[in-house]
């Protein structure tokens, strides 16, 4: 398993680090069998496992529960687990939340936005930390490109600095400019994990059923399908139905 300062060499070294979510045993065994670096139990476990229209419908005892089947299925991968909406909402909430996510398996948790004094408070008792700027699913009105502005980009790049400084061991940066993800990799000491923020940065994240192809349909505009699992158990599934007809 990558520890917090295997993590941050590949940064010095040049090495990319590969990161997919998973939500349940079965994946999380298929990722770290295929040599993932790192599983993120992201709080899109809303969107491509239950069904709900935004990540704000789900709390912490989805994510304790789904955090725990990975850990289960990854024994010897590092796992980050999302604080889901309104878990972090201030330094005491966020501390009791976060212990429960590590309790259950995870070994670092990610926040959403610059939350300046929660992020400071958790790293200071020692818990490790992942931040994630730009498009935010869970409170963005819009899911267009951020930082397209001269505006938007100063205050993202003025945003990961903060983070940074406070001790962030690595932060996601969401549908950006590859400009300013490039710019961003530059400037912080953290690693940055793009996600439709261009190659520059240090490493990549995908949701995995995006990447498998598993829901069928469309997929975002910066992620790709390297297979078509659908296809493959719609038709598996249809050969079972035939053979019992």
């Amino acid at each position: 398993m990558l520890s917090i300062k295997e993590i941050q060499n590949k940064k010095k070294n040049k090495e990319k680090i590969s990161i997919i979510t998973a939500y349940d045993f079965a994946f999380a065994r298929m990722a770290e069998e295929a040599g993932i670096d790192q599983i993120l139990v992201g709080d899109s476990l809303a969107n491509v496992m239950l069904g709900y229209p935004s990540t704000r419908d789900i709390g912490m005892a989805e994510m304790i529960l789904f955090t725990r089947a990975v850990a289960k299925g990854a024994p010897n991968t590092h796992i980050i687990a999302d604080m889901p909406y309104l878990s972090d909402g201030d330094p005491e909430t966020a501390m009791e939340n976060a212990k429960r996510l590590l309790e259950v398996g995870a070994h670092s948790v990610k926040l959403e936005g610059a939350k300046i004094n929660v992020i400071e408070a958790l790293i200071k008792k020692g818990i490790p930390v992942m931040g994630h700027l730009g498009l935010l699913p869970q409170t963005a009105e819009s899911f267009k490109q951020y930082g397209k502005t001269e505006a938007e980009a100063d205050q993202l790049l003025k945003e990961a600095l903060a983070i940074d400084k406070l001790g962030v061991y690595s932060m996601v940066l969401e549908h950006v400019p590859e400009s300013l993800g490039s710019l961003i990799s530059q400037r912080v000491s953290a690693t940055t994990i793009g996600i439709g923020a261009g190659r520059n940065t240090d490493g990549q994240v995908l949701v995995l059923h995006d990447v498998l192809g598993i829901n069928g349909g469309k997929i975002p505009p910066f992620a790709k399908k390297f297979a078509d699992v659908f296809e493959v158990g719609v038709r598996g599934i249809s050969d079972y139905i035939r053979s019992i007809r």
